[in-house]
């Protein structure tokens, strides 16, 4: 034999060339129909596909929604943290909006209040056991505050000065159920009528204003002003509205229900004032001298 057909390293080459070939040739021809090994293929491909791209899918599908919802529960977390910082600057606007009212009105009223030689003062404590009955201020002797002065606020009368120490001092207010708790005042009707402030409605939230005379043409909505006849307070300065109007228990004077012009449940800055100077305190001051 030749000394070719002898080397089979060589025929196997040459035989897996023209397969090759013939492989190609085949390809390139315009067939249409895929052999059966093909076909297998592609089955089995399709099948393995089939099972797995669903799970594939889900799984897939349940990551994006956790990736969702984290970022769903990072954003709510900033608008809440957002929310509140807007509701606490709300709040903050409106502690200075009333804060900048009540200075106003202090300033407002300050030409009204020269003749009673004026000293502001703030509220420093309040019994919640007492809190129609009296305030603690800081304002004392010090601050030439004395007892029975009259305090307001720009809205109207609240009470007087009881108690003073050095430093601070003590407001019995004008709503305090004791006794001698006593304003004399006067109804600015068409025709000036006098009464006595006694005590306090809680149901109400109103003043007591008795001994009005019987035949007093009096309405509701009509205003209280102090008398200055008391010994104590100024003339002049608000006490309250008339709400409501009734005979006495014996009938034989009126009794009226006053709602206080100043808000006696939000009190903290006040004026202490100093009563005019009548000629019965000039007399007693010599007496005492």
């Amino acid at each position: 034999m030749p000394q070719f057909f002898l080397n089979k390293r060589l025929i196997i080459l040459l035989v897996s060339i023209i397969v090759l070939v013939a492989l190609i040739g085949f390809s390139l021809n315009g067939r249409k129909s895929i052999t059966l090994p093909e076909r297998f293929v592609k089955d089995s491909v399709g099948l393995v596909q089939a099972t797995f791209h669903q799970p594939a899918q889900y799984v897939a599908g349940f990551f994006q929604n956790v990736g969702d919802l984290k970022r769903t529960y990072e954003e709510n977390e900033l608008l809440k943290s957002r929310l509140d910082e807007h509701m606490q600057l709300q709040a903050k606007a409106r502690e200075l909006e009333d804060e900048n009212k009540k200075l106003q009105e202090r300033l407002d009223k300050q030409d009204s209040l020269r003749k009673y030689e004026p000293i502001d003062a703030s509220v420093i404590a309040r019994n919640p056991e007492r809190w129609h009955e009296v305030i603690a201020l800081n304002r004392g002797r010090a601050h030439g505050v004395k007892e029975n002065m009259a305090v307001i606020t720009p809205q109207g009368l609240i009470g007087k000065i009881k108690h003073v120490s050095d430093m601070t001092s003590t407001v019995q207010l004008v709503s305090s159920l004791d006794r001698t708790n006593r304003i004399s005042a006067i109804i600015q009707s068409e025709k000036k009528e006098y009464g006595l402030i006694e005590g306090y409605d809680e149901k109400k939230k109103a003043l007591l204003l008795r001994r009005i005379p019987a035949d007093a043409k009096i309405k509701e909505k009509e205003l209280v002003i102090t008398s200055g006849l008391g010994g104590v307070f100024p003339s002049g300065l608000p006490i309250g509205e008339i709400i409501e109007i009734e005979p006495d228990e014996h009938g034989l004077t009126q009794k009226a229900y006053v709602k206080p012009a100043a808000d006696l449940y939000d009190l903290d800055h006040v004026v202490i004032t100093t009563r005019e100077q009548t000629a019965d305190d000039l007399l007693i001051e010599e007496e005492e001298e």
